[in-house]
């Protein structure tokens, strides 16, 4: 095995699977994560999958599955291999939060992702009368929910980059953590 190989493989990956309601602003996010700069997306129909170097030896896929309702159905069936869920919220979008909540409960019930970290995105902080983390922490009973793992509600904006580096910072925190901790405990079941 040459040099070359032995640098690869020492590359961690971590999938990062994004969920929320359609029009949250997932697809954005993940452009303007990768990009740096905002774009218009168009509605995802299935998902978009998105690699993203997130530090010297860890490599984040994103997995951006639609949020339309009948595409809510599949959801279940990319918890596996999960590493990460970012949740992501149109905190401005008062008519919707109580379902949007209701899906992130329904995940989080799901035995395929115990123990997995949980960033919620309080998107869109740009709009008028946009929740703040606190406001959305409570409504979505985050203490309640998250209470066997690692959780975080930050506020952020896709169209201007507020908050982005912080979320990705955090992200990568939990999925190296957390890929750490499933190492462990794979070594321990050998």
């Amino acid at each position: 095995m040459g040099l070359q190989n032995a640098k690869l493989s020492s590359v961690k990956r971590a999938n990062i699977l994004m969920l929320g309601l359609d029009s949250a602003g997932k697809s954005t996010l993940l452009y303007s994560f990768r990009y740096k700069e905002a774009s218009l997306t168009m509605p995802t129909i299935g998902f978009n999958v998105d690699m993203i170097d997130a530090g010297k030896d860890f490599t984040l896929t994103f997995w951006d599955v639609g949020g339309q309702k009948k595409m809510r159905e599949f959801w279940s069936n990319f918890l596996e291999d999960t590493d990460g869920l970012l949740y992501v919220v149109d905190s401005s979008d008062k008519r919707r939060l109580e379902e949007s909540r209701r899906e992130l409960e329904l995940i989080l019930k799901n035995d395929s992702i115990k123990n997995i970290p949980v960033v919620v995105l309080a998107n869109k902080q740009d709009l008028p009368g946009a929740l703040n983390a606190e406001e959305i922490t409570r409504r979505f009973k985050m203490k309640k929910y998250c209470s066997d793992r690692n959780w975080y509600v930050q506020p952020c904006c896709a169209i201007t980059g507020q908050g982005l580096a912080e979320a990705l910072q955090r992200v990568t925190t939990f999925a190296r953590q957390y890929s750490k901790s499933k190492e462990t405990f794979t070594t321990l079941k050998e």
